[in-house]
């Protein structure tokens, strides 16, 4: 295995061959280099702007499925294009095109500059180049060309008979492989030029059982930002074993109690409820605006004692991670709450330019035909220090939830709904029975309050969430330790 540098740290090497990457796919066969660039904003400069960048983005991406026991569909595609943007005070203008030619980067760069009327009183002269920082943190592979074709079926093949082979009830099995190879290629008006290459695949797992009539699914996966080798037999069969066991125990489950009741997280992937209910309100679009629940209180208590959220787009190899955002700038390490009161909220440069703060590393785009926001990379709690069989053994009459299914929050009030898709039904500290049917119902900012027990086990998900926000969507990851909740509304069919 490649020894890398610590999380963070920047190298000089691997910025400059992610440069050349960069230049190879999205300059040099249009007859492009960095001093057309250089002129493109110094003519998005020749009006008076507050900030102007370029994006270029080369896209290839792979998709297998399997369904009744054969590969049913496979997909490939490739996407290539550039964004042009100005911004003046609040106001943006953008414009893209899939043509990078000198002649559309012009067009572009004229059309946004039209943001501001007002001409500089001397032509902008092209800024100094200056190469960003960047980070580390994932290998600049092709993930589709780490395996060959025949390699990527037989590994699907072998989900469908590894499901088939945990268990009699298990009637039907569905497996989706996805790599993705994405480049960029950052200019900003400011003179910083910056690239990436992000390598991303991802194995999804659904299995369906049967008994006496009744069908039941379950599911489970993940992936992050390296090859497909990383699909060993041990991974499929953890991916496996997970998804059969969550069908089975499904088989078992009864109607949920409904109710206001103590409600225990399990670690990992639950983190998505802080993510929905909590990081969206954290975003500095929303705080600049005064439309999010935590608006102005920064400084203040938002949450008990012992709570710690981070967003950390520094983490090797995980799927919300980053070496530079969608801006350029490099991913950081960001604590949002610390011990129960609010530090900060996570910028792109826009915001954090009206908000008088420093940008996060947390401005993310979906592609080059898309408008960077703040967005969350990797958001999770720390540890505590109780250990969670204690946590489950605390719970009177209540409900313990370890998956979760889809969910949605309103950022302006902080209230979420989210449905359990495995949950477990606890008095008296016993684990007695599934249930099926259970959504969780509250408000991030009051549930952070009620949060009464933190367990020491700490989990990052197993990469595989997708984030949503105005129409875009962007890799992201979550993480949580055993948390348990007083007081939230459990709706349930019993």
């Amino acid at each position: 295995m490649t020894t890398r540098p610590l999380p963070g740290a920047p190298r000089t090497a691997p910025t400059s061959e992610r440069l050349a990457i960069a230049r190879a796919l999205l300059l040099e066969p249009f007859g492009l280099d960095e001093s057309h660039l250089g002129r493109a904003l110094a003519e998005i400069r020749a009006h008076r702007v507050d900030d102007a960048d370029l994006y270029f983005q080369y896209t290839r991406s792979e998709g297998w499925s399997l369904e009744e026991g054969i590969v049913k569909t496979g997909s490939f595609s490739i996407d290539q294009g550039v964004g042009v943007r100005a911004v003046s005070g609040e106001k943006t203008a953008f414009a893209y095109s899939d043509d990078i030619s000198w002649a559309s980067l012009l067009d572009a760069a004229q059309t946004v500059r039209s943001i501001s009327a007002v001409a500089q009183q001397s032509k902008a002269r092209a800024a100094t180049k200056k190469i960003a920082k960047s980070r580390s943190l994932y290998p600049e592979v092709d993930p589709i060309a780490s395996l060959d074709s025949t390699t990527k079926v037989r590994l699907l093949e072998q989900v469908e008979q590894r499901a088939r082979a945990k268990d009699p009830r298990v009637v039907q099995v569905m497996a989706g492989l996805a790599s993705e190879y994405d480049v960029v290629l950052v200019a900003r008006a400011d003179g910083t030029l910056a690239a990436d290459v992000r390598p991303l695949v991802r194995l999804s797992v659904t299995v369906i059982a049967e008994q006496a009539g009744r069908r039941e699914m379950g599911s489970s996966g993940g992936g992050g930002r390296f090859g497909l080798a990383y699909f060993d037999d041990a991974q499929i069969g953890q991916y496996v074993d997970e998804a059969v066991q969550s069908a089975l125990t499904n088989l078992e489950s009864r109607p949920a109690p409904a109710g206001e009741m103590t409600v225990v997280l399990g670690p990992g992937w639950p983190g998505i409820l802080l993510h929905e209910a909590v990081g969206h309100g954290l975003e500095g679009d929303f705080n600049r605006k005064g439309s999010s629940a935590f608006s102005g209180r920064i400084g203040q208590r938002v949450a008990a004692k012992g709570v710690t959220v981070l967003d950390d787009g520094t983490i090797a190899d995980r799927r919300g991670s980053l070496n530079v955002d969608d801006e350029g700038h490099p991913s950081q390490r960001n604590v949002l709450i610390e011990d129960g009161i609010l530090r900060g909220y996570i910028q792109d440069s826009l915001n954090a330019r009206l908000m008088g703060v420093a940008p996060t590393g947390n401005g993310r785009r979906e592609s080059y035909a898309h408008l960077p926001m703040p967005r969350m990379t990797n958001t999770y709690m720390l540890g505590g220090d109780k250990d969670p069989a204690e946590i489950v053994a605390s719970i009177e009459r209540g409900l313990y939830a370890t998956n979760f299914g889809g969910g949605q929050v309103d950022i302006t009030s902080g209230k979420f709904v989210f449905s359990a898709s495995e949950a477990y039904w606890v008095e008296k500290g016993k684990i007695l029975y599934p249930v099926k049917g259970a959504t969780i119902v509250g408000s991030g900012p009051e549930s952070l309050k009620r949060v009464t027990m933190i367990g020491n086990d700490m989990k990052l998900d197993s990469g595989v969430g997708t984030c949503g926000k105005e129409g875009q969507s962007v890799p992201v990851g979550v993480g949580q330790p055993t948390l348990r909740i007083e007081g939230l509304t459990v709706g349930g069919t019993a």
